[in-house]
């Protein structure tokens, strides 16, 4: 029997037409996204514990911090709504939009897989992958690193696990079920690296320096990040959503609230980014 583990990172990676043939119609109820908003004055996004800059619980308030739920804020005053945050993870937020769980989940990449069970917006913002290597791994090259030698790590149904396992098809790859989890292994010698995109990245660094090093490798590689939504017949809320982000972009908002959070999270600055590194 398939373990939960490996049912997540198929839903992440490489199995959701097969794994879950009739969920795709689950959230494609007679009630519309944006009906259901404006009937309960309510938007629901998603919020992941431990995944700052994009999402971060208080320990002392409990109040949720990062991007994600400023940008979700941001959105539902736009819609003239309430907000109302709903803990999930990278792996489960797929099945949380097709379940009509969530009305949309900040920060997830459009993979190919993800793409024909939910809808997503235009382009949040890019990142890059890099990888925090150990100490004396120094990998140059994404091919270098594709060596049946090296062990990296990753959260699973994350972004970088997509990417590593497209990839990475020599190397081994341990998955665990959160990034903090994928650092510590990092840290007690089990991998070479964590493959993490450069948001995350340069967070992990900034909090445990000693850890290891950043890499960036070639061919530098990247991908959009976007706005999950739920696929559905009705596009009025992804219309909405997409001429938000518009003028989100064309002001300058986006990457104002991206580098604030940067900042007050995790204590770096615009300036302390690799010149590689683009938002």
């Amino acid at each position: 029997m398939a373990s939960r583990r490996q049912f997540v990172a198929g839903l992440g990676v490489a199995g959701l037409g097969a794994i879950l043939p009739a969920a795709a119609s689950l959230a494609q109820g007679s009630e519309s996204t944006m009906a259901r908003i404006k009937r309960t004055k309510t938007l629901r996004t998603g919020v992941i514990a431990g995944a700052a800059p994009y999402f971060q619980k208080s320990v002392a308030t409990g109040k949720w911090l990062g991007f994600g739920p400023a940008f979700g804020q941001q959105l539902a005053q736009s819609l003239g709504v309430q907000l109302q945050l709903v803990e999930t993870t990278w792996g489960n937020a797929v099945l949380d939009l097709q379940a009509n769980k969530i009305d949309c989940m900040f920060g997830m990449a459009p993979t190919e897989q993800r793409k024909k069970m939910v809808g997503f917006s235009a382009p949040l913002f890019h990142n890059t992958f890099t990888i925090v290597a150990r100490k004396g791994f120094d990998p140059k090259t994404w091919a270098e690193i594709d060596n049946p030698k090296v062990t990296v790590s990753v959260d699973v149904g994350s972004n970088q696990d997509t990417f590593a396992t497209q990839t990475l098809k020599q190397a081994t790859i341990k998955r665990f079920d959160t990034s903090g989890d994928a650092t510590m292994a990092l840290q007690t010698g089990r991998v070479d690296a964590q493959v993490l995109v450069a948001l995350l990245s340069v967070t992990v660094l900034a909090r445990a320096p000693g850890l290891g090093h950043l890499v960036i490798p070639t061919p530098v590689e990247g991908a959009p990040v976007c706005v999950g939504v739920q696929k559905e017949p009705d596009t009025a809320f992804l219309h909405y959503l997409d001429g938000w982000l518009t003028k989100m972009h064309e002001s300058g908002e986006t990457r104002k609230v991206i580098l604030q959070n940067m900042e007050s999270l995790v204590g770096i600055k615009a300036s302390d980014f690799p010149k590689a590194v683009t938002l």
